[in-house]
C-alpha cells in the first residue's frame, strides 16, 4: 500500500516548502541551468512567492521575467531563497517532454526574455 496524506497535511507540507523561498530579506529566485550547472536565466519571485496551498498545491504569485538571459540549453532548475540557499530543484523539458517544468523551448539565446506564466508546487499524495 502506498502512503497517503490527508489534504490538511499536504497543505502544510506544500506551504512549508514554498514559504522557505521567502526566507531572507528579499524575494527568492528560480534559476534555469544547463546540464552542466551553468546559469541560463534567472527569474525573481514575488515576495511572498506563493499563495497558501489548497488540496496540497500552492500557486506562485507573479514571477518577474529575465529580459536579458545569458543563453544556453535549459535542462534543469533550482529555486533559491533571497540568501541564495537552495530550496528545491527539478528537471526542465520542452512542452510535452514530461519535465518538472515544461517550457516552450529549452534553447535560449543570449539576450532573450524568459518568463513563467504559471507555476505550482504540489505535495505528494
Amino acid at each position: 500500500m502506498t502512503l497517503a496524506h490527508v489534504a490538511a497535511i499536504r497543505n502544510s507540507l506544500a506551504d512549508l516548502v514554498v514559504d522557505a523561498i521567502d526566507a531572507g530579506a528579499g524575494a527568492g529566485s528560480i534559476e534555469f541551468q544547463t546540464s552542466g550547472d551553468v546559469e541560463v536565466a534567472t527569474l525573481t519571485f514575488s515576495d511572498p512567492a506563493f499563495g497558501a496551498a489548497s488540496s496540497g498545491t500552492a500557486t506562485a504569485n507573479s514571477i518577474a521575467s529575465d529580459t536579458n538571459a545569458t543563453g544556453g540549453t535549459i535542462a534543469k532548475f533550482r529555486v533559491f531563497d533571497s540568501d541564495s540557499n537552495e530550496v528545491f530543484s527539478g528537471s526542465v523539458t520542452a512542452s510535452g517532454g514530461g519535465g518538472d517544468i515544461e517550457i516552450t523551448s529549452v534553447a535560449i539565446g543570449a539576450g532573450d526574455t524568459v518568463s513563467i506564466s504559471s507555476l505550482t508546487y504540489s505535495a505528494s499524495v
